[in-house]
């Protein structure tokens, strides 16, 4: 049996998330409904990230073991294209070893966060970046940033509802990047727990913001308290950038 995996690129603006949900429009369920008119079997995907609802991707990776598809691999991006809607497109696709998995496979996730300042929203922008109108402290943002490199217990920035095993994520870095109009802030890790990333992004406000120190921030980490952490920043200025594999 072969084992296919695709990059994919969508708005998920919406959307009710990756994954599929019962009664609920995903970018899991659009794919599936597409790979399910190309050949006979159905076929189900698992993606690299499980992004929640609004979230977006540039580079989503998705895999899956189907025998019976009659398209060549070269030609899924074509095909699947034009079946899925025009907020979801497949740019690449290729043939995997065997005991390729786009989620366990994965070695490093990187995830863009986009905020957007100004005296007034950009329309422009009101789908990818999340409007601050208050003056930001970045060098503040970027110094407390560099709390949250190495091989660390992110349970004070977990969403209520994770059954993960462990909190504990290695963060090879975060950067604070001026891309005028936006500023991005990239965060890339060997794997994210759930809401992790807006979570991380709402502390790093306030700390910008001057509702929060730096070490307020550093007792946050240490505490392992949700509670004591900020609010979750909006889905919409979310990106999944890229997976990376061995």
């Amino acid at each position: 049996m072969k084992t296919y995996a695709l990059i994919v690129q969508y708005d998920g603006t919406d959307y009710a998330g990756f994954q599929v949900q019962s009664g609920q429009r995903t970018i899991q369920g659009e794919l599936e409904e597409a790979l399910g008119k190309l050949g006979p079997n159905r076929i189900r995907i698992v993606g690299a990230g499980r992004t929640d609802a609004g979230v977006h991707s540039e580079g989503q990776t998705i895999s899956f073991r189907d025998d019976r598809l009659t398209v060549p691999v070269e030609r899924l991006p074509y095909a699947l294209n034009a079946l899925l809607p025009p907020d979801i497109r497949v740019v690449k696709s290729w043939l995997a070893p065997p005991d390729f998995h786009a989620r366990y496979s994965a070695v490093r996730k990187t995830y863009r966060y986009q905020i957007y300042q100004g005296e007034f929203p950009n329309v422009f922008y009101r789908r990818y970046a999340h409007w601050v109108k208050e003056p930001i402290n970045w060098q503040a943002v970027e110094e407390c940033a560099r709390l949250f490199v190495g091989k660390l217990d992110f349970a004070a920035f977990a969403a209520s509802g994770s059954s993960v095993k462990t909190t504990v994520r290695t963060m090879l870095s975060v950067t604070v990047e001026q891309a005028s109009p936006l500023t991005l802030i990239r965060f890339t890790a060997d794997g994210f727990l759930y809401k992790m990333v807006r979570n991380l992004v709402g502390t790093l406000l306030d700390v910008g913001l001057g509702r929060l120190s730096i070490e307020d921030v550093r007792l946050i980490l240490h505490s392992r308290d949700r509670t004591l952490a900020s609010a979750t920043a909006p889905a919409h200025g979310l990106i999944l950038e890229n997976v990376v594999y061995s």
